[in-house]
């Protein structure tokens, strides 16, 4: 019931965004109708648009972006077609003649003689409406979508996104009845129906024209960082939408040659005020076993029995997850923090892309990041089938009797995690804890994530899991193709340039000069990139809205935008000093031979 609650609001906080401005002079221009036969038959089209619409980005595909597109330039022309309308009332009436002539017939058959035809224009409307709609609604319709279409579309999502489509109907429709009694003041003051018909038309006109040129998405986006954005990212917070669980991949390796990666460096700030206590802890279930490790680092093999008698803290990680990357500070501070009192913290590395599932790269990376604790790799995801996971990161909290008392997914609620430590070392009778929590500042990859909510998410490369894209003919699998980018990229829209080969979870480029676009909107960009397939390292460049990013830079490219790419490994190639404007990045390769998987943004 929360969550739908939180959908409903969401939907109702739709008509807030900037992105929506073009939109409602398309409900305003009919504002002067009756609502019964006018606004709630425009008001049902949206809806059915706007369903029709998400559940097919729920159940995601490259052919659904085609659809999406062609459908939101079918409703421009329609909706062009009605503000020329209002214009010009006499086109109006020789387009209105077979409806006219449909009703007539029909009215034949009521009892009453009134016509039901006259509903199709504004449901038809409400149709193109829902189109432009569907495509600007806001984060939480995103958290919705991307939980759908991650983990697969399910009643629960459809029930979800009724809920949001509520919401919006729900403000559109106040809008519509308020919108309805200005229009009978104004005709009733200054006797100009007809002068508020044409305005209506002006700014129906002015609306799909802005709509045209990108404005909804682009210009008009970048206004809102204010009311909307604030009461949407309190909503969002609310809603916990993690990584899904994997499929063990079957993929072949992809071969590489370990090269030198940054290392996130930690320094601990001073100790704060001791924490609120914890509340009382059940038993989710017992220790699985480990046995499922292919590998273990920095440890001989484990057990939970040899275990029994710790308090241990069970990390589910992979190493190029940037949320998984910003939780290593906490975690390593953690098992250094209590390692005298009887802490054990056991990282289980459970990839997610095939050349994560190499030994060596695995080995490099645990010694690259910093991390001294035990390290058990679950290729195969026996452990994370054991736990029952279902995202990256995940923390399990496991008493000294080997129970799981509690778990805790995603980034963030750090406090609260290392209470739960506490608490539990002390039901094993430790005493004399260490006081306070610890505060570490992570650097480059490991950073904390910006104060604003980053409005562009994950987005994979390979053909696989390929969402966005843009470039004219769409993805071509398994196959060398030669890509153009589009005139115009659409906030999270991304774009290839070159020649590449698009596999199933990577794109190759074959020769130097090969390009990636995308319009983003948060204040880091990453990039889980690797070098050629010999090893050989492959030099970039990073433009921000065709400029060298200087102070915006990340932590593996220079002000110019210079790096280069020498291990399969996440890069971060934008960290900008102020967040939230929508920009325009571009990396050209060099050299040939990159590999490009997935963008994250924080």
């Amino acid at each position: 019931m929360l969550l739908l609650l939180i959908a409903y609001l969401g939907g109702v906080l739709t008509i807030l965004s900037p992105c929506i401005l073009p939109v409602l002079p398309f409900v305003f221009a009919r504002a002067d109708r009756p609502f019964r036969s006018h606004g709630l038959p425009m008001l049902m089209g949206m809806a059915v648009a706007f369903a029709a619409i998400a559940t097919l980005a729920a159940v995601g595909g490259g052919w659904v972006v085609a659809v999406n597109e062609y459908g939101r330039y079918a409703a421009i022309a329609l909706l062009a077609l009605f503000g020329v309308t209002l214009l010009f009332p006499s086109l109006a009436d020789r387009m209105s003649r077979p409806l006219v002539t449909l009703g007539i017939r029909l009215s034949e058959s009521q009892p009453n003689g009134q016509a039901k035809a006259s509903v199709f224009s504004p449901l038809l409307l409400g149709v193109g409406t829902g189109l432009l709609w569907a495509p600007c609604a806001g984060p939480i319709l995103g958290l919705i979508l991307t939980g759908a279409a991650l983990n697969g579309a399910s009643v629960g999502t459809t029930v979800l996104l009724l809920a949001y489509a509520a919401g919006a109907c729900t403000s559109l429709a106040a809008a519509l009845l308020f919108g309805g009694r200005l229009f009978a003041v104004m005709k009733r003051s200054l006797h100009t129906g007809e002068w508020v018909r044409r305005v209506a038309g002006v700014a129906v006109l002015v609306g799909v024209g802005a709509i045209a040129l990108g404005l909804d998405t682009g210009v008009l986006s970048q206004l809102s960082v204010g009311t909307t954005s604030a009461l949407e990212k309190a909503l969002v917070e609310k809603i916990d939408m993690p990584k899904p669980q994997p499929q063990p991949p079957s993929r072949p390796l992809v071969d590489s040659t370990p090269q030198q990666q940054d290392t996130g460096f930690v320094k601990t700030a001073a100790v704060l005020p001791e924490p609120a206590p914890v509340h009382k802890l059940g038993i989710e279930g017992q220790f699985p076993s480990l046995a499922g490790a292919t590998e273990w680092i920095n440890s001989p093999p484990l057990t939970p029995e040899a275990l029994r008698g710790k308090v241990v803290l069970v990390d589910f990680w992979t190493y190029s997850c940037i949320n998984c990357l910003r939780t290593l500070p906490y975690v390593r501070a953690w098992a250094e923090k209590y390692k005298d009192a009887g802490l054990v913290v056991l990282g289980v590395h459970s990839p997610e892309f095939a050349f994560e599932k190499r030994s060596a790269n695995v080995h490099k990376a645990t010694k690259d990041l910093g991390i001294g604790f035990p390290v058990a790799l679950d290729n195969d995801f026996k452990i994370w089938r054991g736990f029952d996971n279902q995202a990256w990161p995940a923390f399990y909290f496991i008493d000294a009797e080997g129970r799981i008392r509690h778990h805790q997914f995603g980034e963030n609620r750090y406090d609260k995690a290392e209470q739960i430590i506490q608490q539990l070392l002390a039901e094993a009778g430790q005493r004399n804890l260490p006081a306070g929590v610890v505060a570490p500042k992570g650097e480059g990859t490991q950073a904390a994530p910006g104060d604003e909510l980053a409005m562009s998410g994950e987005t994979y490369v390979g053909a696989e899991r390929a969402e966005g894209f843009a470039s004219p003919g769409g993805l071509v699998s398994g196959r060398a193709h030669v890509y153009q980018s589009p005139a115009m990229l659409r906030t999270n829209q991304w774009a290839l340039a070159g020649d590449w080969t698009v596999e199933p979870e990577r794109a190759v480029s074959n020769q130097a000069s090969s390009r990636i676009a995308y319009r983003f909107q948060a204040r880091d960009l990453h990039l889980v990139l690797g070098p050629a397939g010999d090893g050989k390292p492959v030099r970039f460049r990073v433009l921000i809205d065709g400029k060298p990013p200087l102070a915006d830079h990340g932590a593996d490219t220079d002000a110019q935008g210079y790096g280069t790419i020498e291990a399969q490994k996440l890069y971060q190639l934008v960290r900008q000093t102020k967040s939230g404007k929508n920009r325009l990045f571009e990396i050209e390769f060099l050299d040939g031979g990159a590999q490009a998987y997935a963008f994250t943004f924080g």
